[in-house]
């Protein structure tokens, strides 16, 4: 098979973002109802602002912007690029319409491949490493427009079904299987990206950089995520009224949020849970990873079932003993969106769902590896800036594009945080 050129990888992730905004209405693509989320329309500019900005403007001779208002308009967090709209803000930008945007797209696409017509495979190799950031970054506005389009549509009091398909139940499974324990050796490990067990492209964001070594003691892993019906006792068992299971920051979270479940679960009159899901409100899947919640609440809930969340250093070691290749499970190509059961044929003896379906949390602060330096320049700006005040999470979920994960890959989120797709995994 003849290897896929820059010009087509290009052209397929793109298209991938636009597919997925297919579904909409235009109406929905402007609507920002939390600080976290971003318009629909917003992301389909941000991604293409970022190619014109750093590769056209700086590698195509001649090259004209498509509107010089929209920097201003598209910038994320770039300081060094200069003033932008107010993240809380983007919600306002209801002009220009969603066809200048898709115009946008269109005329920075062209000019993409016109810039990467000549290459088979870009020799440059500065900048085949913005080329494939750039892709990477679309990558991973793809998961957020799966997670934002969720949070927005479940806003709405109709809730809407993504799919147009508001009356497709989706059907539940039996029972999980039990969980079990396996044990991980203690030692000195390595990791962080390692070449020969990462991307095949070569690429890793540089906090995955640099491998180092670390010592662990011997501990147990859970060989699948906690399930809906899990934490369904724990919520049951006034586990959101009882202080003694939280730290003090998600105890004071829970009283002045009300929460009493996980985010989109819903109880029914007759005591039942739904949950809202891209096919609007559906019956709990009691099988199913449970999902959209907080560090807090996975802590809480580990706490209850006597035990603990992993260090981001003991899911790897453990990811890279059971699953050195990585054991696939749900992601953005199965057009799902929602994790899925394990199956009750599964190996108890290997660790499932490490990649994909959920994000799980790990109790480790987003601190710098050893070694880690700043990009110069604006690409800098990309993730070091966010070291403070965020907890790591690991092994990608069911919106994150197969391509793009690898077992060293650092997620990030502020511990309140639940509009993703974050789950559990729990060591002792």
């Amino acid at each position: 098979m003849a290897a896929i050129t820059a010009a087509e990888r290009y052209a397929a992730v793109r298209t991938q973002t636009e597919a997925l905004c297919r579904p909409l209405l235009p109406e929905d693509t402007v609507v920002q109802p939390i600080i976290d989320v971003s318009p629909p329309k917003w992301h389909l500019a941000h991604t293409t602002w970022f190619f014109e900005t750093f590769l056209l403007k700086e590698h195509l001779p001649g090259y004209r912007v498509y509107h010089p208002q929209y920097a201003y308009l598209f910038n994320s967090y770039y300081n060094s690029l200069g003033s932008r709209v107010n993240r809380a803000d983007r919600g306002t930008i209801s002009r220009p319409p969603l066809a200048d945007v898709y115009a946008y797209r269109a005329y920075v696409d062209e000019h993409m491949q016109q810039l990467l017509a000549p290459y088979r495979a870009v020799a440059d190799a500065p900048f085949a490493e913005v080329l494939e950031l750039g892709l990477q970054h679309e990558q991973q506005h793809q998961e957020l427009l799966v997670t934002d389009i969720k949070y927005i549509l479940s806003t709405n009091p109709l809730a809407p079904s993504y799919w147009g398909e508001q009356n497709v139940v989706v059907p539940t499974t039996a029972a999980a299987p039990a969980p079990a324990w396996l044990q991980v050796p203690g030692g000195l490990s390595t990791i962080g990206y390692q070449p020969e067990t990462g991307d095949p492209s070569g690429f890793c964001f540089d906090n995955e950089l640099g491998a180092h070594t670390v010592y662990v003691e011997p501990f147990q892993v859970q060989n699948r995520l906690v399930t809906n019906a899990e934490y369904l006792q724990f919520v049951e068992a006034g586990g959101y009224a009882d202080f003694r299971y939280w730290l003090g920051e998600g105890w004071d979270l829970v009283q002045q949020q009300g929460w009493q479940a996980p985010l989109y679960w819903v109880q029914q009159p007759d005591g039942s849970w739904h949950r809202f899901t891209h096919h609007g409100l559906q019956p709990l899947d009691p099988a199913a990873p449970v999902t959209h919640i907080s560090f807090y609440e996975a802590d809480a809930y580990a706490h209850w079932a006597g035990a603990r969340l992993p260090t981001e250093q003991e899911w790897e070691v453990a990811a890279r003993h059971f699953a050195p290749e990585g054991m696939a499970g749900q992601f953005l190509e199965s057009n799902r969106f929602d994790p899925a059961p394990v199956p009750a044929s599964a190996d108890p003896t290997q660790c499932h769902q490490l990649l994909g379906d959920c994000w799980e949390w790990t109790y480790s602060a987003y601190h710098p590896y050893p070694g880690y330096q700043k990009a110069p320049g604006a690409l800098g700006e990309y993730n070091g800036k966010f070291m403070i005040n965020q907890m790591v999470l690991r092994g990608g979920s069911c919106a994150t594009p197969l391509s793009h994960i690898r077992l060293s890959y650092r997620n990030f989120f502020h511990p309140d945080k639940r509009w993703q797709y974050t789950g559990i995994r729990l060591v002792k």
